[in-house]
């Protein structure tokens, strides 16, 4: 793994009670291989639009001049759910501007949407609405709602407060942006949108966040620069990260996989790696359940049932450097209330020794623990993490036999909820 990434240890993964097999690991870092050589042909012949996301500068150029054009207002409210909105997100953690303040709508809850559209200064507020098919019904019905506030306060440029992310083709949100005539962006036609977070889907949400998109990218090209390059499946985290997976699985251990970030910075992230992984891998009877926890306050709430439960589930913990970061503990005052292991510990350290102890107390209870360290959280590692993931999700499709891009079940359920409205 490249030094200005993060480092991958699985030390506690692949040792003691709750490691797979020798053999189960062994054959599934091979079969990883074919993998790797799959995505190899895929990047060299431009098939998979994902892996030549990163260095593309055509679509950064659009999103810049975009989000110049929508300074001048003091919201912008995202509208968009799952992959239209995850990854945006996931990135709010690192934001650096204030205005315009971004804000995601996501689950179309009819009480909070009320609340906000009485919130927002409708004048001052822009909606950036976001939808690769461009007939999702959720955010069809924020849009046109939206459509309806302002209209009723007068607005009569209605252009002037919407930006429509969709695919290039006929769809109800196109000819919706074709009627106001508001600006249409074009979501990548290859590119699923949970898979979408490092296309115009999360550039203009992070631009407008005051985030530094180049740097986010090159994050994640190094990941793919040095996954494409990998000589062995051994030298591939992702791979790795896959083949671990895979093996747990194949023994019949692998019902749960729990990300576990120390860091607040990512307490965010885990819920787009959970559809992430969730809808590209839970197919065909196939899967594992993705969970994802916040360090040390789950430490609180779920470390017994992690330690003394079924014990089916890999934990994956994620750190950041805290040692030594942060307010200190008086040295006087904790010695006097006999808190000697605290005089003069920062909160950082704390943290510190909290992920190392549940990472200890998971591997001593026979529980498989893989430690990804990040010496920090920026534009660049926060790309970098999210290609890892992205590229570790695919290569376990391909180990289980699943199609990692495609989801049937969520398709179903959409055109269910149509059914059943059409009826009323």
């Amino acid at each position: 793994m490249a030094k200005s990434a993060f480092t991958v240890s699985l030390d506690l993964a692949l040792s003691g009670r709750g490691a797979p097999s020798r053999g189960a690991y062994k054959n599934s870092l091979a079969a990883s291989s074919l993998a790797l050589d799959w995505l190899r042909g895929q990047h060299q012949m431009g098939s998979l639009e994902l892996l030549g996301i990163p260095s593309r500068k055509d679509d950064l150029r659009v999103a810049t001049a975009q989000a110049a054009a929508l300074r001048r207002f003091s919201t912008v409210a995202v509208l968009g759910i799952g992959g239209s909105s995850l990854g945006g997100q996931a990135l709010t953690s690192l934001r650096k501007a204030g205005v315009p303040y971004v804000e995601f709508h996501d689950n179309p809850d009819p009480f909070s949407w009320a609340k906000a559209l009485k919130r927002f200064d409708l004048k001052k507020t822009h909606f950036l609405a976001i939808s690769k098919s461009g007939g999702t019904a959720e955010t069809l019905m924020q849009v046109l709602t939206a459509t309806d506030a302002l209209e009723k306060l007068g607005v009569k440029k209605l252009s002037r407060h919407f930006t429509i992310i969709t695919e290039p083709h006929k769809s109800a949100l196109s000819d919706f942006a074709d009627s106001i005539r508001a600006v249409k962006l074009d979501h990548p036609m290859g590119v699923g949108g949970r898979y979408s977070v490092l296309t115009m889907v999360g550039l203009l949400p992070a631009l407008l966040m005051g985030l530094n998109v180049k740097a986010l990218r090159a994050g994640a090209q190094s990941i793919l620069d040095h996954v494409l390059a990998a000589e062995t499946p051994a030298d591939a985290p992702a791979a790795v990260g896959a083949a671990l997976h895979h093996a747990l699985a194949s023994e019949g251990r692998l019902a749960t996989t729990i990300l576990w970030p120390y860091a607040d910075t990512l307490a965010v992230f885990g819920g787009w790696w959970r559809q992430l992984w969730a809808e590209s891998l839970g197919k065909n009877g196939k899967g594992s359940t993705p969970v994802s926890a916040l360090g040390p306050v789950d430490q609180h709430s779920q470390l017994q049932l992690f330690r003394d439960g079924p014990g089916n589930a890999l934990f994956t913990l994620l750190s950041v450097d805290t040692k030594g970061k942060g307010a200190a503990a008086p040295r006087a005052r904790a010695k006097a209330l006999g808190l000697d292991y605290l005089a003069g510990k920062r909160l950082g350290d704390l943290v510190d020794a909290e992920y190392h102890a549940t990472a200890r107390t998971l591997f001593k209870n026979g529980r498989p623990v893989r430690m990804i360290h990040l010496t920090k959280l920026d534009e660049f590692h926060m790309g970098a993490l999210m290609m890892h993931f992205m590229l570790e999700t695919i290569i376990m499709g391909r180990l289980m036999g699943v199609n990692p891009f495609d989801q049937p079940g969520v398709e179903e359920g959409k055109i269910l909820a149509r059914q059943y409205l059409a009826k009323k």
